[in-house]
């Protein structure tokens, strides 16, 4: 079976985001990751990291203890890399699409990863101008992280539509809230998972993908969630990246709270529903296009719901394992969000006063600042 590392300490938090290079003056995307990159600091080597495209910049947090740690680092990250992109004449934006830029437009980072990437996709690949944002939860045990990552997968139309955050693309509304997703489900090996059931079943299936040369390590694997046994952490991966850091911190803290519940199930020796993967993806498809303002269907009841009204009942279902990880007030950042609008909302209320996309791009850089 695949080696793995799921030896604790459980529940350690990391968060990443993949943030927009913006040009000064136009606020189109800049080609400068190579830039940026030389001026990091050393203190923050291996935080900040590129992407597919010359105009992504990722930040990533170390393993931290808990959820106030993480966003206390994360502020921290994005405040450097924010500092470091103005001072070479740019701005740094936090969205999950760009409002007008073209794929066709954007450059490709020279590493050996990428251009294998773009060789197998082609145009999968090179339309793939997205953001997303990745909460990593550290598990104790192979059986628990796939456990848990089997029990997240129900939850990842409702963690999409509370962060649903991209409803331009190449200079016109989708009528999307999320738009990518619809992008980025192109891609094979991704959206949502299979339920594994054990960590056995889940490192036959990758040992026959790699023996079979289709994938070369699990990596590989872009599912919406999915263990990694490298980290010892399950990843969620589901996320528009969102515009407000505050908002990424209530993901985090949900997901977490999520993750704790789940182990407690675990431990009860709780069986865990195997809801159909059609229905989730069902469920996530009205997610991508309506967002919070759409309903969607609660498996447990079996029958449809607002995502207001099943974001609030997950909040006071998790809010015990809140407060055991110290967050809950993380947590209840996301009612916050529901009150005043996602990003999606913002940019479209924006767009519709204005109706001018620079002055959005430069609406969401200034909201994106720490």
């Amino acid at each position: 079976m695949l080696e793995h590392n799921f030896a604790g300490p459980a529940f350690t938090i990391g968060i990443e985001e993949e943030l927009m290079l913006l040009e000064e003056n136009g606020l189109g995307l800049a080609q400068e990751i190579e830039t940026v990159l030389e001026s990091v600091p050393p203190e923050l080597e291996g935080q900040v990291k590129p992407e597919l495209m010359q105009s992504v910049l990722e930040i990533a947090t170390t393993p931290c203890p808990d959820v106030r740690t993480a966003g206390e680092e994360l502020r921290v990250l994005r405040h450097a890399v924010t500092e470091i992109t103005e001072s070479h004449g740019m701005r740094l934006g936090a969205a999950a699409t760009h409002p007008f830029a073209r794929f066709e437009d954007q450059e490709i980072v020279d590493r050996p990863r990428y251009h294998q990437i773009i060789n197998e996709l082609q145009y999968v690949a090179r339309q793939e101008l997205i953001f997303g944002t990745h909460i990593h939860v550290g598990i104790e045990g192979a059986d628990r992280a796939i456990y848990v990552a089997d029990g997240i997968r129900r939850y990842l139309p409702l963690l999409l539509a509370l962060s649903a955050n991209s409803p331009f693309w190449r200079g016109k509304s989708t009528g999307m809230m999320s738009t990518r997703t619809a992008i980025f489900r192109a891609f094979p090996r991704a959206g949502i998972p299979p339920h594994y059931g054990t960590w056995e079943i889940f490192s036959n299936r990758v040992e026959l993908m790699m023996r079979a040369g289709a994938i070369e390590d699990y990596t590989y694997l872009w599912f919406d969630v999915r263990p990694h046994p490298n980290l010892g952490t399950v990843e969620t991966r589901v996320f528009d990246q969102m515009t407000r850091v505050e908002h990424t911190i209530s993901m985090a803290a949900l997901v977490a709270s999520i993750a704790h519940r789940l182990c407690a199930l675990f431990d009860a020796e709780e069986p865990l529903v195997e809801y159909p993967t059609e229905l989730v993806d069902d469920n996530k498809v009205r997610a991508a296009i309506r967002g919070v303002d759409g309903k969607l269907i609660d498996f447990r009841r079996g029958e449809r719901a607002t995502a207001p009204e099943m974001a609030h009942k997950l909040i006071e279902l998790v809010a015990d394992h809140a407060d055991e990880l110290n967050c809950r007030a993380e947590v209840e950042g996301i009612a916050d969000l529901l009150q005043t609008g996602t990003g999606a909302h913002r940019q479209l209320e924006l767009y519709e006063a204005t109706g001018d996309m620079h002055a959005l791009v430069a609406e969401i850089a200034e909201k994106s600042r720490v």
